[in-house]
């Protein structure tokens, strides 16, 4: 028999003609000589725990069993002659002692192989890394200060771990900082705030990095941020912080996981929307975290690439960045080579087929080598992705990789071509019986090996079964009858056949009849308060087990005792409003199911005339029937129902023996039954009554019945609630629950209480006791187990057995210490102590942990410091390591470790001491700025409180406030305590910033801000005069002030009184109405002026007010009619001189000075008239000449008159003078004598401008 196979190759496919036979893949049975197959291997990407042994997985199967061997970084890896590496038997699977050894130099790629006489298979290339867990760089994180409503950014910048850590920000305390749609981490571990509020200001904003490998957490140094509102930000539209500008691209290859981000700033905080230009979201896979700002896409797919838009808006705008999402992708398969059967002289082919983007790039290798080195083989050709063979011969099995790489990855599969003769083996089990509903598919399986591939054949009672519309045997050998009837229920026989031999197997089919309702349940219309009954009844295959199914509105039935499932109906007992709906049958079998619905819909009850409603009546005429020793027959009559239903009879009874007086409840039973069948206890002495209950509420109850008394008898059941549980380290008490008199069964009852030992076993210990609860064992080994039973017994019996309760005796404090207790000190401020447990043996007792008590014994700095009180870290369990957090830097600690259990602490271990490295100082205790002059001030210091070290100095800067200026830095020595500023800019406010420093670095900074005043502002007193005047019951303060500080207030105080001075804030004038003053009051009084920090800065001398006690009714002449008049016509007068002074004036009339001047002409001020045409130094400027309050000269001094009537003589070089009332008179340009008598006749004619100022 010719057994070559033929192909053609047409239009680019491949048409392989295989003689019916599939290159399926095929699971060779063990048993059989074959090829190895790799069944498990780590990944490629294996990540190690430098703590733990590396294992390497390389698992295959084969016959004969493969022989392994591997490669490291593409040479021979000799694991025999490396004592850390041994291989588990009868695997290739490697395991890597490194405990002694780094685990670093087992880093690199390593591969295996699995080979026997039938060919080689190759594992992928595994990459082993050691996880790392690398410290923080040392950084100085400088204090940040912000304004209230501005956005503000947080940098985490962990190290780079493998695998990379797990960020996450917390406080001091070890909790999470609260975040939302205003503060949120980004995917970088950066911490972003789109506007900070005041409740931001904090020093302990810390950046935690979490390494999964090792099991580590690191922390970045603290963070400190300040919030201030002196000049808050305004709101604002929003803008993004992350992505910058419009537009960005990100790549994400197939498969992965796709998180896009998008932050912005804002005020109000904007909120975030996504969606995607040209296309849907896929809403299946996607997801928004971080309060909207992060999208989520999982399995992403080539259809995932494109533009996505991020939009964040708030009421005052909005904007947006479009993320370009590029996706490539690493190979995947498409069609991975399978194994291949074939028996001699049979052709075949290999298949490889994967996807990527790029295009994946596909290479053939044999038993592990390149094909091209490979013998050339006449029988076997590569075609692109194909490996096509024919006319195998018997020794030539082997394994053959694909490989399909590109520049994201690769892909590395097996598949081994078997070439060998075996007779027919049929897999499915014998005798197997399938069930199938009538008119449905039937599926009869024949699975089988054998090579060449076997032919499936089908019977039927011993007739073949040909392929049509009734059956079809598919490629893997199954029968499917299409559409099964009870005429196919029988006896089914398939036969494997090939060259080699024949086998056959025997299957079995029955066909069901199908579950179908015969009466579904109809649409209801019922009136609320009615019943409602649908019902669904069925037919179904006797054989088949039924199960009915209720659901309303395709959930569960509510869980409603009105609702009542029959067998085949379901019962809704007065209807309410939340009944409607759809009700759904299910009839459930093995096999198959059948459904119908109906609605329900509730209407309100037809209005009808008002009844009465009342308690029912109490029953009456109780009889006892049918006595017996534990039960009696109870019969009644019911009462008036008054309207209302009855519901529930209620039947107590009184045990006059036990409890006499005390009726207690028994059963109840349906207000449609009069009589009731009672179980009974023995030794009773009862009365029984009976109750009604209807909607309105209980009867009264009815008289009792006769009384009726049970013999007595053993006990029926023992005590409950047994617990075993010592109180002292050589005891055990045994307490348990004791039975009533109704649970006595009859007199004498008491309590046999038995025990032993649970370890050792031996004899039971018992004792009888009566009328107690409990029972103490002494002089019992400390904390062993025990088995403990308390059985009831009376005088007619004991009750049952008992159950064996477990328990244990008395416990007593840990006998030993742990030891080997070692300290490591990861930094100034935190420390982590182990221990080894202490042994189950010292326990003795329930183990409740550990406690760590540490206390700083002194500092190392300071020889006089104090011990401090101990701490107690208190460790639950067995955990045998802890964090001792907010040590003191640069101290000595002592600590010491001791277990606890339920009875108290045990001996703790040898106090040991350790000690804390220096830390940054804390800020220096105060910053005082004084002196402060024209262009410089003294700063004055105070050493820090907690130095946490030697402090090496300080460290000073400073700048005017918005100001580009760099910062100026200074730096003193640890023992200065101040230092002068000098050439700074007037009126010009300085900030500064002012740090202790360590070794460690500058500790946190104290700021402070001055301003250095103009270089106008006098250097005497800002305060002039203060005047004061008294009414009834306040006063009136006057004064002066050329200060720059606007918060000015008036302080007062009761003379000779230690109360704290009272203040009242003065609104920008220079006069203030003090009200309130109590008569006969003296008080203190003084103005003062105070910076921005609400410091005093000026202040006057203090004020002595004495308010009278009785003031006297004098007429105020200011409100007198006669006076104001005098006063506008004073006013009218002078008003009308100014007018006329002005007209003279500008005629060009003489003034007494301009005849003064006139009569002392300088010749060398002719020209100057004759070339401008004015008259002398008189000119129109003078018009402009500064009035009172103007600026003083620029040397800020005052030439002081010989004469208060007299006008300053001019000489050479004259300055500006001042008249009596600080009327500026003007500057001379001309040279003259000095004469007294012409300044004084000058003096007596007062220029316009100085009377405007004398009337003003």
């Amino acid at each position: 028999m010719n057994r070559k196979r033929k192909y053609t190759l047409c239009g680019g496919a491949v048409m392989v003609l295989l003689l019916g036979h599939l290159t399926t893949a095929l699971e060779v049975p063990l048993d059989l000589q074959q090829p190895p197959t790799i069944t498990h291997q780590s990944p490629k990407d294996y990540i190690i725990d430098p703590r733990e042994n590396i294992v390497i997985h390389c698992e295959a199967k084969g016959k004969p069993h493969p022989s392994f061997s591997w490669t490291r970084n593409g040479t021979h890896f000799d694991v025999d002659k490396d004592p850390k590496v041994i291989t588990k038997p009868n695997s290739g699977t490697l395991i890597i002692d490194t405990s002694g050894e780094k685990a670093e130099v087992y880093e690199g790629v390593y591969q295996c192989t699995a080979r026997n006489q039938h060919g080689t298979a190759v594992s992928n290339d595994i990459v082993i890394r050691q996880s790392k867990s690398p410290l923080w760089s040392k950084e100085r994180n400088e204090p940040i200060t912000v304004q209230v409503g501005v956005s503000l950014v947080l940098h985490c910048r962990p190290p780079a771990g493998l695998p990379p850590p797990i960020i996450f920000w917390m406080d001091n305390n070890f909790q999470r900082l609260p975040q939302n749609s205003r503060v949120s981490q980004a995917l970088n571990g950066d911490l972003y705030f789109s506007n900070v509020l005041i409740e931001d200001t904090r020093s302990d904003y810390i950046c935690y990095a979490r390494f999964p490998h090792t099991q580590t957490i690191q922390q970045k140094q603290p963070i400190t941020v300040t919030v201030l509102d002196d000049r808050p930000a305004g709101e604002r539209a929003p803008s993004f912080m992350y992505p910058s500008g419009m537009n960005s691209t990100t790549q994400i290859l197939r498969g992965e996981t796709l998180e896009l981000e998008c932050i912005a700033d804002g005020l109000p905080t904007p909120e975030i929307s996504w969606d995607k230009e040209s296309g849907e979201l896929p809403r299946s896979r996607l997801s928004f975290l971080n309060f909207q700002k992060s999208l989520r896409i999982s399995e992403v797919t080539e259809a995932d690439g494109g533009e996505y838009r991020c939009m964040a808006s708030n009421h005052l705008g909005s904007a947006y960045h479009i993320i370009t999402v590029v996706v490539k992708a690493a190979p995947f398969w498409i069609s991975a080579p399978r194994n291949l059967i074939l028996a001699p002289e049979e052709s075949g082919m290999l298949t490889c087929l994967a996807g990527g983007s790029p295009k994946p790039t596909i290479t053939w290798s044999i038993n592990g080598n390149s094909i091209e080195n490979s013998p050339n083989d006449p029988r076997r050709k590569i075609e692109d992705n194909m490996v096509i063979l024919s006319n195998v011969q018997t020794g030539s099995s082997a394994v053959y990789q694909c490989n399909a790489s590109n520049e994201f990855g690769y892909l590395l599969a097996n598949a081994f071509v078997s070439v060998l003769a075996e007779p027919p083996r049929l897999l499915t089990p014998p005798n197997y019986v399938y069930q199938v509903i009538s008119n449905r598919p039937a599926m009869l399986d024949c699975a089988s090996f054998g090579s060449p591939l076997p032919k499936i054949s089908w019977f039927k009672d011993g007739q073949t079964l040909l392929d049509g519309e009734m059956y079809l045997v598919h490629e893997n050998g199954t029968l499917q009858i299409t559409a099964a009837q009870p005429k196919h229920s029988g006896k089914y026989t398939c036969v494997a056949t090939n060259n080699q031999g024949s086998k056959e197997n025997h299957v079995y089919l029955e066909v069901k009849e199908p579950t179908r309702i015969l009466q579904q349940p109809e649409y209801k219309v019922v009136q609320r308060g009615a019943k409602a009954v649908f019902e669904c009844k069925v037919t179904h295959d006797p054989t088949l087990i039924l199960v009915m199914i209720w659901l309303k509105d395709k959930g569960e039935l509510p869980d409603d005792d009105r609702f009542v499932v029959d067998s085949d109906s379901l019962t809704i007992n007065n209807v309410m409003e939340q009944d409607e709906g759809t009700y759904t049958c299910i009839m459930n079998t093995t096999l198959d199911q059948d459904s119908a619905s109906a609605m329900l819909t509730v209407v309100e009850a037809t209005p009808t005339p008002p009844v009465v409603y009342e308690r029912p009546d109490p029953p009456i005429d109780l009889e006892l029937t049918d006595q017996r020793e534990r039960s009696v027959q109870l019969t009644w009559i019911p009462g008036d129902e008054h309207n209302s239903p009855i519901q529930v009879f209620l039947i107590q009874y009184e045990d006059s023996l036990h409890e006499p007086g005390m009726w207690n409840n028994l059963t109840e039973v349906e207000g449609t039954s009069t009589t009731v069948l009672l179980d009974l206890s023995p030794y009773v002495y009862y009365s029984f009554r009976v109750l009604a209950l209807n909607d309105v509420g209980l009867s009264e109850p009815s008289l009792p019945s006769s009384q009726y008394r049970t013999n007595p008898a053993q006990p029926d059941e023992n005590p409950s609630n047994v617990e075993v549980a010592g109180t002292e380290p050589d005891n055990m008490v045994i307490s348990w629950q004791e039975l009533t008199g109704l649970q006595s069964n009859g007199p004498g009852l008491q309590y046999k209480v038995s025990w032993r030992r649970q370890d050792v076993g031996g004899d039971w210990m018992s004792v009888t006791v009566a009328n107690v609860s409990e029972y103490i064992v002494s002089d019992t080994p400390t904390f062993v187990p025990y088995e403990v039973t308390v059985q009831a017994e009376n005088n007619y019996g004991p009750g049952p057995k008992p159950e064996v309760v477990l328990g244990y005796s008395g416990e007593d404090r840990p006998m030993v210490p742990p030891e080997s207790v070692q300290m490591v000190v990861q930094n100034s401020t935190l420390a982590e102590v182990h221990w080894k447990p202490i042994p189950s043996s010292a326990v003795r007792g329930r183990m409740l942990g550990y406690k760590v008590r540490y206390w700083k014994e002194r500092s190392l700095l300071r020889e006089d410091s104090q011990p401090e009180d101990p701490r107690v870290l208190i460790l639950s369990g067995n955990e045998t390591e802890g964090h001792l957090p907010d040590l003191h830097p640069y101290s000595q600690y002592v600590i010491s470790v001791l277990a606890f259990n339920s009875k108290g602490d045990g001996p703790p271990s040898a106090g040991q001491h350790f000690e804390t490295p220096e830390g940054v100082p804390g800020p220096p205790a105060f910053i005082r700025i004084t002196n402060s002059y024209l262009d410089s001030l003294t700063v004055e210091w105070g050493p820090p409180v907690d130095d946490n070290g030697r402090l090496t100095g300080y460290m000073l800067r400073y700048q005017p406030v918005n100001n580009t200026e760099e910062l100026k830095e200074l730096t003193f020595l640890a023992n200065e305590t101040s230092v002068t500023l000098e050439n700074l800019k007037y009126s010009t406010r300085y900030m500064f910033y002012f740090n202790a420093m360590t070794i460690k670095g500058a500790g946190p900074a104290i700021t402070t801000a001055i301003t250095i005043m103009d270089e106008a502002r006098p250097v005497g007193p800002v305060f002039g005069s203060v005047n004061f005047s008294l009414e009834e019951d306040h006063a009136i303060l006057n004064w002066e002030y050329s200060g720059t500080e606007k918060n000015v207030f008036v302080e007062y105080v009761s003379d000779n009184s230690k109360e704290a001075w009272k203040r009242e804030f003065v609104n920008g004038s220079q006069t203030y109405r003090l009200k309130g003053l109590k008569a006969g009051v003296t008080y203190r009084v003084r103005v003062v002026a105070k910076d921005h920090a609400h410091v005093t800065v000026h202040s006057t001398d203090e004020l002595l007010i004495a308010v009278p006690a009785m003031t006297s009714r004098q007429v105020d002449i200011a409100t007198q009619g006669w006076f104001i008049g005098l006063m506008c016509a004073i006013a009218l007068l002078i008003l009308i001189l100014l007018i006329v002074c002005f007209i003279k004036r500008n005629k060009g009339g003489k003034y007494p000075v301009k005849e003064k001047e006139e009569a002392h002409q300088d010749p060398e001020i002719q020209p100057m008239k004759e070339d401008d045409g004015t008259f002398g130094e008189y000119s129109d400027t003078e018009d402009h000449k500064p009035l009172k309050g103007s600026r003083s000269p620029s040397n800020g001094t005052v030439k002081k008159d010989d004469s208060d009537d007299s006008l300053v003589d001019y000489g050479e070089g004259g300055d500006g003078q001042f008249n009596e009332d600080g009327s500026f008179i003007g500057q001379y340009s001309g040279k003259k004598e000095k004469d007294t008598a012409e300044g004084n006749e000058s003096s007596e004619a007062p220029s316009p401008v100085n009377a405007m100022n004398s009337f003003v």
